[in-house]
């Protein structure tokens, strides 16, 4: 049988697990969605009731079984760092979003097709990236969309596209890697990171992840053959040495990462967090292909392309089993505000320690009482203080110290109202604590 027409009115009907059949039309019904109209912190966000997609001849409409939100998604709300507004148009306008609804991966099942579709129909599961994922129905061309691996549910299916891509061309295409070869991935906890670890060894790297004490356990899970604690060792200290680094934490700066480099190694810079409100962390990135002019090293930038091709990569992959996303907590859809909103308060607090760590020691005002700086959520004093009738020197930390280095994005499931969050390494708390985990 053909593929029917999603623009006509004649009904068609979806077989969906776990729920009874339903009628979709091609008119136009209401749904669910996460929307926003502004930039902004979490509080631009809105459930609401609005149109449900109609996919045009090359589209797939889905029922959104899982969504995914990764970091990309906070930039994308806040529209920050401004620079984000010129390069990834025409998805993001200047002022205000020219997509109402976020999320970007999606796993789901076929409702309806468009005219010129042929390679799926109603019924048959998904996964890929659209505009508007944070919905009930989100519509996307179907060479955005692949089958799901059969061995995947909605929820891991879900996890994998944006970071999967990530993870993919920043070893095979910008890295080159090559069997054999001693592989560095610093963030190894965090979504492009775990991906990144497991897609080394597919390729036959000796790999090293670099982790906080508490994701250690995950990293090994995930398959390296080494973990770096980062808060007791500094890997960029210049005593060892890898032919590849995958920097996905976008904090350390260039002259340190070097300095684990081999002579004729690779530094791929996944990302960038932290900075100011215009350029953010992206200034680095574009400091590193310059200052490769003039080094032995290879200093690259990530700037990943979805693409058919590396969906159907990542699929073969998932199937074979060679990649494993893991999946954390659940949320109900009309909650996805206030996780967002506790991502915003981590990434203030990951940001306002960046600042810490690049202010300069200076001398307090007061040799009496120091100064007195937030270290990890705990109270932390440095400077000059009076002892007795000298005066002792306090020492900052470890500048590795302060380095969050894995803030994994988040991936979010929506199941007809209820959304499920994938996070590797650490779950978030409820969104409405006030303290939230410093990693």
């Amino acid at each position: 049988m053909d593929a029917p027409d999603a623009t006509t009115s004649a009904p068609v009907t979806a077989a969906l697990a776990g729920h009874e059949h339903r009628p979709v039309t091609g008119r136009e019904s209401t749904m669910q969605a996460i929307v926003q109209d502004r930039y902004g912190s979490a509080d631009v966000l809105e459930l609401a009731d609005i149109d449900q997609p109609v996919p045009a001849g090359n589209e797939v409409l889905m029922q959104v079984q899982a969504a995914g939100v990764y970091r990309g998604d906070w930039h994308v709300m806040t529209g920050l760092p401004y620079l984000i507004r010129v390069v990834v148009q025409p998805a993001l306008g200047l002022r205000k979003p020219k997509t109402p609804v976020l999320g970007m991966d999606v796993a789901g099942r076929v409702e309806a097709v468009g005219s010129e579709v042929t390679r799926f129909r109603p019924g048959d599961e998904v996964f890929g990236w659209c505009d508007g994922s944070f919905a009930e129905y989100a519509s996307a061309p179907e060479d955005q969309l692949a089958a799901k691996p059969a061995n995947l549910s909605f929820e891991q299916a879900a996890a994998v596209p944006i970071s999967g891509f990530a993870a993919l061309q920043a070893l095979r295409d910008v890295g080159e890697i090559q069997a054999g070869q001693k592989v560095l991935v610093i963030g190894a906890a965090g979504a492009v990171g775990s991906f990144g670890v497991q897609l080394a060894k597919a390729f036959g790297a000796q790999v090293t992840g670099v982790a906080s004490t508490t994701q250690a356990g995950l990293v090994r899970s995930t398959g390296a053959d080494e973990v770096i604690d980062y808060t007791r060792a500094d890997v960029t200290g210049g005593s060892r040495h890898w032919d590849l680094i995958i920097d996905t934490a976008g904090r350390r700066p260039l002259s340190q990462l070097r300095r684990a480099l081999t002579p004729k190694g690779t530094l791929v810079i996944v990302g960038g967090e932290g900075g100011g409100r215009w350029m953010g962390g992206f200034l680095r990135n574009l400091r590193a292909p310059v200052l490769s002019r003039f080094a032995g090293q290879r200093l690259r930038m990530l700037a990943s392309r979805e693409n058919q091709e590396d969906l159907q990569t990542l699929g073969e992959l998932l199937e074979a089993g060679k990649l494993t996303p893991r999946i954390g907590r659940t949320y109900p859809l009309g909650e996805v505000r206030g996780h967002a909103g506790a991502r915003s308060r981590q990434h203030s607090r990951q940001d306002r320690h960046h600042r810490l760590r690049r202010r300069p020691l200076r001398k307090p005002r007061s040799p009496v009482s120091g100064a007195t700086w937030e270290w990890a959520g705990r109270p932390f004093q440095h400077g000059l203080r009076r002892r007795g009738r000298g005066r002792t020197a306090v020492p900052r930390p470890a500048a590795d110290d302060l380095v969050q280095a894995e803030v994994p994005p988040v991936v979010v499931r929506l199941e007809l109202g209820t959304a499920a969050l994938h996070q590797p390494g650490m779950d978030l708390p409820d969104p409405d604590e006030r303290q939230l985990p410093v990693r």
